[in-house]
C-alpha cells in the first residue's frame, strides 16, 4: 500500500497561541470551523487538545464518507495530531510564528491508500479534494481568530 498525503497551509493574521487554542478547542470553536463536508460532530472525551476523543463523518466525495473517531495528542508545542481509530488516517495541525502577530498553519493528512487502479485514482485526486476541504477549514479559522 502506498501512503497518500494531502497538505494545505495558510498564513493567518493572529498570534500562534490564539490560533492553536482555537484549533484545540474541540468542545467549542472547532465545530464552528467545519464546512459542510463534516457531519455528526461529537466530542466523546475531553474537549481541549490532548486527550480529546472526537467523532465526525467526513464526506470527501458524493460517494465516499469516512466515519472518523479521532484521538488527539499534542506531541510538541504548537502541534495537534488526530489519529483515526477506524483507519490509518492521521491529521497533523502545526501552528508556528510567521512574523509579528501572524501564524503559519500547516495541516497534513496521511493514510494508507488503496492498491491497483483505485489506488492510482485515490493518490491522484484525493489530496486535491482533501486540500480543498481543509482550505475551507482554514478560511473559517482565519475568520474566527482575526475578529
Amino acid at each position: 500500500m502506498a501512503q497518500v498525503e494531502a497538505t494545505t497551509e495558510r498564513i493567518i493574521a493572529a498570534d500562534p497561541e490564539e490560533v492553536f487554542d482555537a484549533l484545540a478547542d474541540y468542545s467549542g470553536t472547532r465545530a464552528k470551523l467545519l464546512p459542510e463536508h463534516f457531519s455528526e460532530y461529537e466530542v466523546r472525551e475531553g474537549g481541549d487538545g490532548e486527550g480529546t476523543l472526537v467523532h465526525w463523518k467526513l464526506q470527501a466525495t458524493s460517494k465516499r464518507v469516512r466515519d472518523c473517531l479521532l484521538e488527539v495528542t499534542e506531541p510538541t508545542d504548537g502541534q495537534l495530531v488526530e489519529k483515526d481509530r477506524n483507519s490509518s488516517m492521521v491529521t497533523t495541525w502545526t501552528v508556528t510564528p510567521a512574523g509579528e502577530g501572524k501564524s503559519r498553519v500547516v495541516v497534513t493528512t496521511v493514510w494508507d491508500g488503496a492498491t491497483g487502479v483505485g489506488g492510482f485514482f485515490e493518490r491522484t485526486f484525493a489530496p486535491k479534494g482533501l486540500g480543498r476541504i481543509y482550505d475551507a477549514v482554514l478560511d473559517k479559522l482565519a475568520d474566527e481568530v482575526q475578529k
